[in-house]
């Protein structure tokens, strides 16, 4: 192995770099969803949220459990970085171990990591039409598909 796992590898320090870039922009989602059920004029998440007003009107009732759309979207963003982000770092650790050739694997750590927060940016914070967020959701997902594949080969030929 070497010096495969070391801070003075390119990859290892684009891992780390981008790993910590891509928990921020996910814990960050759920600050931005507050945000968007905020400024959507009451529009709480959950009936304790709506009892704890003061208000206990059937009407105002019906207003914070409605779904908005603006805060419905950047739910769905934060939901597809929680399906997707987990995945890669996981694999993305495992992909670093089969010394990949360090310039490769930091153009593909660096990739995922720009797709996922332009990911956000086209879905959550400027949303634009299809098949934008398609395309930069599929090249993200190519990517960790690709290291996946490439752990498994490694593994398979020990």
């Amino acid at each position: 192995m070497g010096n495969v796992l070391t801070v003075e590898n390119k990859a290892i320090q684009s891992y780390a770099l981008c790993s910590s870039i891509l928990v921020m922009k996910m814990l960050l989602m759920a600050p931005l969803t507050v945000k968007e059920r905020i400024s959507a004029k009451k529009n709480s998440s959950n009936t304790e949220l709506e009892k704890s007003s003061g208000d206990k009107s059937s009407e105002y009732a019906e207003m914070c459990l409605k779904v908005n759309p603006d805060v419905e979207r950047v739910r769905r963003a934060h939901l597809n970085d929680l399906e997707n982000i987990p995945a890669f770092l996981f694999i993305g650790g495992l992909y670093l171990m089969t010394n990949p050739a360090p310039n490769t694997a930091s153009l593909l750590i660096k990739t995922y990591t720009g797709c996922r927060v332009l990911h956000s940016l086209v879905y959550a914070v400027r949303p634009m039409p299809p098949p934008t967020r398609g395309i930069i959701w599929g090249v993200g997902y190519g990517i960790t598909f690709y290291m996946a594949v490439k752990v498994a080969i490694h593994v398979i030929r020990m």
